[in-house]
């Protein structure tokens, strides 16, 4: 059975001596010809703090060389601010700078030297280059000086936009920051509101990705390459399970002033990728993605959608009481123990064909240990998000 110990010293292995995180791959050694990736660093950063507040031995050190390589090396651009997407990329993107929020949120909450100050840095980038006030969700991508801003806007950057800013808001309410912990929870909710409360619910819980600059929805964006990995075409069912996990960590920090519909979404919304997902193509498993019409599209199991989809089942389990949930992740775990998991690593593949050969369409071994990570935390204790739960 996979454990968080085992894993995190797999995701120990990323480390690079010149700080930061690289890419792992199928034999968990750092890929030596991919350059070091801001949305790697920023979740590795976030795991190893997660590690250091549960009491991991050295896992403070790997936090702070995420930090330092965060603030101070070549990701970090100290001229025009923020942060480029990758060594060889200097586009900026909300996608990356959500996991620098995450990654900051997660060090300043655990201690960790620099991770108040990173937090601070992503928060200012965040506010004054990506959140959309008047929009209530946040822009896509920016050239590297901050002057021409494409007009894509997506579904997936919001998502773990969300998910930063919760984190933040709890690392600032543990510092007694209300007023803007309450600002940022605010500005989640308005996000998931039109995402799921709105998109989601109207489509009848199949959720839009992809939008032009007018947040008008591009149903047949990507179409001719469907597989990609950050913006595939159609529905993705892993997406719809991390909306519906988000929706119960929002209405838990949000306490008595949270809408009902929280509730409502999450169980319609997790109910939707449940069943129009999990064997689709009449395999065992959750495909990738899937058409308007919920047919399979891109037929590939991804480790990350099984995991979100075990994670949003407990979290669902433990708010509402309800068994059939606790199934749902007793069931789906032991699957991912049969197919995903690779005992000679201590993680899980990350991409298999639908009959459970590893493959590599999408992902290229097996890169980060942040998916895998949080449904194993939220495992242990589900109601709340990922960072709050390391302090239990």
């Amino acid at each position: 059975m996979t454990d968080l110990d085992g894993l995190l010293a797999f995701a120990e292995r990323s480390w690079l001596p010149a700080g930061g995180f690289g890419y792992l791959g199928a034999d968990g050694a750092v890929l030596p010809d991919r350059p070091q990736e801001t949305w790697i660093v920023g979740r590795m950063t976030h795991v190893f703090a997660l590690a250091h507040l549960r009491g991991r031995p050295g896992a403070a050190d790997l936090a702070r060389s995420g930090v330092a390589a965060l603030r101070e090396g070549p990701l970090h651009d100290g001229v025009s601010g923020g942060w480029r997407a990758a060594e060889d990329d200097d586009t900026k993107s909300a996608y990356v700078h959500a996991f620098a929020v995450l990654a900051g949120a997660t060090t300043a909450m655990a201690g960790i030297a620099g991770g108040r100050e990173l937090l601070d840095e992503a928060l200012d980038v965040w506010d004054r280059h990506f959140w959309d006030d008047a929009e209530g969700l946040a822009v896509e991508e920016w050239s590297a000086d901050w002057s021409r801003l494409s007009d894509y806007r997506g579904a997936n950057a919001n998502m773990h936009g969300v998910e930063a800013t919760l984190a933040a808001a709890d690392a600032l309410s543990l510092a007694g920051e209300e007023e803007e912990a309450a600002r940022l929870r605010r500005h989640a909710l308005r996000s998931t509101e039109r995402v799921v409360h709105g998109w989601a619910r109207e489509r009848d819980w199949r959720l839009p990705e992809h939008f032009d600059a007018a947040w008008t929805p591009l149903p047949e964006h990507n179409r001719d390459r469907p597989a990609d990995p950050f913006r595939p075409y159609g529905v993705t069912v892993g997406h719809q399970f991390e909306w519906a996990r988000l929706c119960l960590h929002l209405r838990a920090a949000l306490g008595d002033a949270a809408p009902g519909w929280l509730l409502d979404d999450a169980v319609a919304l997790f109910g939707a990728a449940a069943g129009r997902g999990w064997a689709a193509d009449g395999l065992p498993g959750f495909p990738y993605t899937l058409d308007w019409d919920d047919r399979p599209v891109v037929t590939a199991r991804m480790h990350w959608v099984l995991c979100e989809g075990v994670a949003a089942a407990a979290v669902l389990g433990a708010v509402t009481g309800e068994e059939r949930y606790a199934d749902l992740a007793a069931t789906w775990r032991a699957h991912g123990e049969e197919r995903f998991a690779d005992p000679s690593t201590g993680s899980w593949h990350h991409e298999l064909t639908p009959s459970g050969e590893v493959a590599s369409g999408t992902w290229a071994g097996q890169p980060d240990a942040y998916h895998l990570a949080q449904m194993l935390l939220l495992e242990d204790a589900p109601v709340r998000g990922s960072v709050a739960l390391a302090l239990r």
